[in-house]
């Protein structure tokens, strides 16, 4: 009888004590999932500020793998079955529309604050900033060259000096691209080509590794001018950095990048609160004051050193036609690159 008691309480206490480790098990994994992975293209002195504001705001640890647009979209797709990211935080919408279907569908709740022509139409795309396209020029080394618009870069006293990235590496360069291909062929991209090829001649035939190749590269007197992307030009400007900043007069694309959910990543609520914190007005004004970048809220002012859209001959290209032709185009440029 007191054996089968004893077994009894044994029994109990084991009992109890393995409910409090599943309890402490569980509580860990909950724990666990206080985590975020996000590729990102921006550069890490625009990534640090609003991932660590975050991480405090949310209780979540970030973990940023930082690489190309191209590179990341490359991986996205590879990782389809197993992904190893929850969000995809850059790339224009034009550059990542191609693999869309990647990504989680999710609207922000500050969708509402948006201008129209910002709203996540397609339902799984939110936009998170407006990028035109600029020329970035080296005032100490330009002299009495004039800097007014695209047609100002073939001047052969720049031929070896002008800072350019690959278009199929970098969605800055490929808006470039596009913006150069509407621009200069006055509406119609198929007229651009010939800009193009005179252009890369300028070059010397030679790109650069990256986005942050160029503007850096510029900023250091590598180049005397480079085409990039207004944040990464401006951030200089505002840093007192011997440069300027120029809206190619011949036309300028404002496109929008933006955060995507990744498809079946592992920390899905994690990401729809960073998508959420982005589009935030805390967040969108700290990127307009501090991180020279145009948000895509009505509610929040430009920022200093970024010029009024309505100062600049903003033009559109046909969103249709860039998605249809981009593998075309590409292919376009590497052979006139490569020749």
């Amino acid at each position: 009888m007191m054996k089968k008691l004893f077994l009894f309480i044994l029994s109990l206490i084991m009992s109890i004590f393995f409910i409090g480790c599943g309890g402490e098990k569980e509580e860990a994994e909950q724990v666990n999932t206080k985590k975020l992975t996000v590729y990102c293209p921006h550069p890490l002195e625009f990534i640090d500020p609003l991932v660590k504001e975050f991480e405090v705001k949310n209780g979540v640890s970030v973990e940023v793998i930082a690489a190309g647009t191209g590179e990341l979209m490359k991986r996205i797709e590879s990782e389809k079955d197993n992904p190893l990211a929850d969000v995809l935080w850059g790339g224009t919408i034009t550059t990542v529309e191609p693999i869309k279907d990647s990504f989680q569908s999710y609207t922000s709740k500050n969708e509402e604050y948006f201008y129209d022509s910002y709203k996540n139409v397609e339902g799984n795309m939110t936009r998170f900033t407006a990028v035109p396209s600029v020329i970035m020029v080296n005032k100490n080394l330009i002299g009495d060259i004039k800097i007014e618009g695209y047609k100002d870069l073939l001047n052969p006293a720049l031929k070896g000096k002008i800072a350019f990235s690959d278009p199929a590496k970098s969605s800055s360069s490929f808006e470039h691209l596009v913006n150069m291909l509407y621009a200069m062929g006055n509406g119609n991209p198929d007229n651009g080509w010939d800009y193009v090829k005179q252009l890369m001649e300028n070059l010397n035939y030679t790109l650069l590794s990256g986005s942050s190749a160029v503007y850096k590269g510029v900023a250091d007197g590598e180049y005397t001018v480079g085409l990039t992307f207004e944040e990464g030009a401006v951030k200089y400007v505002n840093s007192d950095a011997p440069v300027e900043v120029v809206y190619m007069e011949e036309g300028v694309i404002v496109k929008p990048d933006g955060t995507y959910i990744i498809k079946n990543c592992k920390n899905l609520e994690n990401a729809k609160l960073f998508v959420d914190f982005l589009t935030s007005k805390e967040a969108q004004t700290m990127i307009t004051n501090q991180l020279n970048r145009r948000s895509i809220r009505k509610d929040v002012e430009p920022g200093k050193g970024l010029k009024r859209l309505e100062d600049i001959n903003v033009i559109e290209d046909d969103i249709e036609v860039v998605k249809s032709q981009k593998a075309v185009w590409l292919d376009k440029f590497k052979d006139i690159y490569t020749k």
